[in-house]
């Protein structure tokens, strides 16, 4: 990734933290992180590709927290060491929290996601990405 490449994700991230994004009414700003969609992202457990982007952004926190298997430039976060988190995660991802573009790109890999979280307490009850090369 070259210097331009990472101002425009520094970008990406500062929208996503200004709360740009539309969460569902009475939901607070939880935090977020950004984080490499690498090949092995791409894979679950089994070595079985994955076709859902909301399944590679859960298969990259279990790589991440469980696994160990970080990509370079991986961020960390507080919630997803849990697998009922990730589960979580993946449920409000399939509501809608990624816009096609966004999508195409997770599916392809290489790809760096900006991931905004928004929920009551610690509880995770929506999620916004945006994917960005």
């Amino acid at each position: 990734m070259d210097r331009r490449d990472f101002l425009s994700g520094l970008a990406v991230t500062g929208l996503g933290a200004l709360g740009l994004a539309r969460p569902a009414l009475g939901q607070s700003y939880l935090g977020s992180y950004t984080t490499y969609i690498g090949t092995q992202d791409l894979y679950n457990s089994n070595g079985q590709r994955l076709w859902e982007a909301w399944q590679i952004l859960r298969q990259d926190r279990a790589n991440y927290h469980r696994f160990n298997r970080r990509d370079p430039g991986d961020a960390g976060d507080p919630w997803f060491a849990d697998p009922n988190a990730r589960a979580s995660l993946e449920s409000s991802l399939m509501r809608g929290g990624i816009d096609p573009n966004s999508r195409a790109l997770i599916l392809q890999g290489g790809v760096w996601a900006q991931v905004d979280l928004w929920g009551s307490g610690n509880q995770i009850q929506s999620a916004q990405v945006s994917a960005y090369r």
